[in-house]
């Protein structure tokens, strides 16, 4: 498998780690634990990925994808599923997030 579908799976599998950490939260008792599960299996796969990533992309590129795509998911996910305020400044930052991903793939495109 390429670098860019592994980095995928390396944001998919840091998105649901850090969404089972926010559903932590307000669990108790058992599910509590079983949150915290996802929470490490999701972290755990997300760096082994990304560090299978980085032997074949550059680390300021696969880096920025995978914390900037996964920060602006993570801003879409808390205010679809946690409530979390909505406002045109926050999706702004959202749309510059993005943005500088998409630059940094640009700069390096003669790669």
């Amino acid at each position: 498998m390429g670098p860019w579908p592994l980095l995928g799976l390396a944001i998919v599998s840091e998105v649901i780690g850090t969404t089972a950490l926010r559903a932590s939260t307000s669990a108790s008792g058992s599910s509590r634990n079983l949150w915290y599960l996802v929470v490490i299996g999701g972290y755990l796969a997300s760096f082994w990925l990304l560090a299978q990533v980085l032997k074949r992309l550059e680390l300021g590129i696969a880096y920025a994808v995978w914390s900037g795509v996964g920060t602006a998911v993570m801003a879409l996910i808390g205010i679809a599923i946690f409530g979390e305020g909505v406002s045109a400044v926050k999706f702004g930052c959202i749309a510059l997030i993005i943005g500088g991903v998409v630059g940094l793939n640009l700069s390096s495109a003669h790669i």
